[in-house]
């Protein structure tokens, strides 16, 4: 049975797919890594981009020595696996995607951006500045924000998955997404997944953007039924 890849999303890092783990058949080989600046890894030299992301995949993949797997990408990581198999197919079984955002525009990303200025999020919500201070450690949690806005900001001003990228995605994809997201819309979802040449769609209930709040069971069976395991 093909490995499984679980890919974090922007300002995350891999140990957040711990409650997922136990859900998880296990004859199914699982792995998940931090991508550069997450997690504690250091910083790239290179651009702290999705292109250089995918590229990061792919060359992990390589140097794992996995020819071939399916994967589950929350948020950004959905959008990393999908701009990777653009590149590369071939590395790609199939891929599962959870509140990953495709309708970027230059008002989409200010309205992310702002949310993402350390001072602020120090004062209104300390437990989530903390908790990010935490999971980047040795990194400056800091840089990390203010590199993440960056990114975001040249997404709003060119997409990296366009409707035509999309369209030329050959492996099977789902595009899941929570009913009470307040990120990833059900609609951009939605069309996303009609330009899929062999996309699907999925709708959470009860479901928010953020993993700390996920129905981790309920997302166990929607990628137990998408990815087919026995």
């Amino acid at each position: 049975m093909e490995p499984l890849l679980l890919l974090h999303g922007a300002l995350g890092a891999k140990d957040q797919f711990a409650p997922l783990l136990s859900l998880l058949p296990a004859a199914v080989p699982v792995y998940s890594f931090n991508l550069p600046g997450h997690g504690g890894e250091p910083f790239p030299d290179g651009p702290f981009r999705i292109e250089a992301f995918a590229q990061h995949l792919l060359s992990w993949l390589d140097a794992q020595n996995l020819a071939r797997v399916q994967v589950f990408g929350y948020s950004m990581g959905g959008y990393v696996a999908l701009k990777a198999a653009r590149l590369h197919p071939d590395r790609f079984s199939s891929i599962f995607t959870l509140a990953t955002k495709f309708n970027w525009t230059p008002e989409a990303a200010q309205k992310e951006v702002t949310k993402l200025n350390p001072k602020v999020l120090q004062e209104k919500v300390p437990a989530f500045a903390e908790a990010l201070k935490t999971r980047h450690a040795p990194q400056d949690w800091q840089e990390v924000l203010h590199r993440t806005a960056s990114m975001m900001e040249q997404l709003g001003q060119k997409p990296v998955l366009t409707a035509a990228e999309l369209a030329q995605i050959s492996v099977p994809v789902c595009i899941a997404v929570g009913d009470r997201d307040q990120m990833a819309s059900v609609e951009e979802s939605l069309a996303a997944s009609r330009q899929l040449a062999y996309g699907q769609f999925h709708v959470l209930p009860n479901t928010k953007h953020s993993l700390e709040q996920l129905d981790w069971p309920l997302l166990a069976s929607a990628l137990q039924h998408f990815f087919s395991y026995a």
